[in-house]
């Protein structure tokens, strides 16, 4: 069954990016000079995504807003004969279709991914989370979408960590069976440095089947009174395989501050209307 459908869980409160987010979502933060969320949906939509699924709560109304039609923006840009960006504002509004399903408290990724399941309904769907934004030629979820067409069976992005970093990921424990493909035996939320099974952290894009729908249900919460979506999976595992997939592209965790500086630069230097000129600014940069 091809995939058709993405789930979206942007009901997070963004607390890293306090005081910017405290009236603003952190998934409408501007990336150069489109928000966070657009890259990863635009990504969906070049991997064939239909359907889109937003999972929201308080506070999010801007990212709906985004994507809706702006009768009153479109006709004063009309007016002014600014027909770029006209046309700009108009193919965010036609991108995918989008339902919205409010999470009423983020009780944890697997909780935000169970309030997707009457939209799903019976079918393998995708996941994307909006902290991670990947640059690559395939767009890092065609690349998970060709794996699970190759396999029939769930399938978690992943990639290599600095051990001294690996606290902060999922890991999993695996055995290689391809280039890049891994069968996964085992997943650990956040080890420390000398328990983590392996260098490979799990990276915010999956291809699940609907099965972790049942699962989830039955998911015990766990810290912080959440339902996570790693001990889902690792009850999954005792009924399907499910994959890692080292993905070919540049990840960048723009959910923390340096990622997302990290990240704007990089993506303005790689702007033909931007980035010559500020590469020469930074090469002459000098601060006092």
């Amino acid at each position: 069954m091809k995939i058709r459908k993405a789930v979206f869980p942007v009901a997070g409160l963004g607390t890293r990016f306090l005081p910017a987010t405290k009236a603003s979502p952190k998934e409408m933060l501007p990336l150069v000079d489109k928000p966070l969320i657009q890259y990863v949906i635009e990504e969906a939509i070049e991997a064939g995504i239909k359907e889109v699924v937003m999972i929201t709560g308080r506070g999010k109304n801007a990212i709906e807003d985004h994507f809706d039609i702006s009768f009153e923006l479109e006709h004063v840009l009309k007016g002014k004969n600014q027909n770029s960006l006209l046309e700009e504002i108009q193919r965010i509004s036609n991108l995918v279709d989008f339902c919205y399903i409010r999470q009423k408290e983020p009780l944890g990724l697997g909780h935000a991914i169970l309030r997707a399941k009457e939209i799903i309904g019976d079918e393998p769907f995708a996941v994307l989370l909006g902290d991670d934004i990947i640059y690559s030629d395939i767009p890092a979820i065609k690349q998970l979408i060709d794996i699970y067409e190759k396999y029939q069976s769930s399938v978690i992005a992943v990639e290599e960590v600095e051990k001294k970093y690996i606290f902060n990921y999922g890991v999993i424990e695996h055995k290689k069976v391809a280039d890049s493909v891994y069968q996964i035996s085992n997943l650990v939320e956040k080890p420390l440095p000398d328990k983590a099974p392996s260098n490979l952290a799990i990276i915010g894009r999956y291809i699940l089947t609907p099965e972790i729908f049942d699962i989830l249900e039955k998911t015990k919460p766990g810290r912080g009174g959440e339902i996570q979506l790693t001990d889902g999976l690792n009850d999954m595992l005792k009924h399907q395989v499910i994959y890692g997939y080292k993905f070919e592209g540049k990840r960048y965790d723009a959910g923390n501050k340096l990622g997302f500086l990290k990240a704007t630069v990089e993506f303005a230097l790689r702007r033909p209307d931007l980035g010559e000129e500020f590469r020469n600014y930074l090469k002459g940069l000098e601060l006092t």
